[in-house]
């Protein structure tokens, strides 16, 4: 979808973007070099880029009001921010533990 954004304000400056992509992560430095790389090579850039370093995202949230959240902890999806659709992705390091348990469960079995 940026792209085609991108290949539409170059042919019409007055062209108005409809889709924005904010970053919104727990993590500080350095472990945010690791998500600019992936989203890099991923073909996807962020209009604006929060590193809270732990703290709670409710307040970013609150004020950005996006059409749409994602996290990969179901944890994060509980939040004070307001009436925010979110969604829950499945992938991830801290999902990794989650897998192997059903993994090992269903070999149990």
């Amino acid at each position: 979808m940026q792209k085609l954004e991108d290949k539409e304000e170059q042919k019409n400056r007055n062209y108005q973007r409809i889709i924005r992509t904010a970053l919104v992560t727990a993590r500080n430095a350095p472990a945010h070099e690791r998500v600019i790389t992936t989203l890099e090579h991923w073909g996807v850039s962020a209009n604006e880029t929060f590193f809270l370093g732990g703290m709670k995202k409710d307040r970013i949230l609150s004020v950005l009001k996006p059409h749409m959240y994602f996290d990969d902890q179901r944890t994060h999806l509980e939040s004070d921010a307001g009436n925010i659709p979110m969604v829950h992705v499945p992938f991830g390091i801290a999902n990794k533990n989650i897998e192997s348990a059903h993994s090992a469960k269903k070999h149990r079995a």
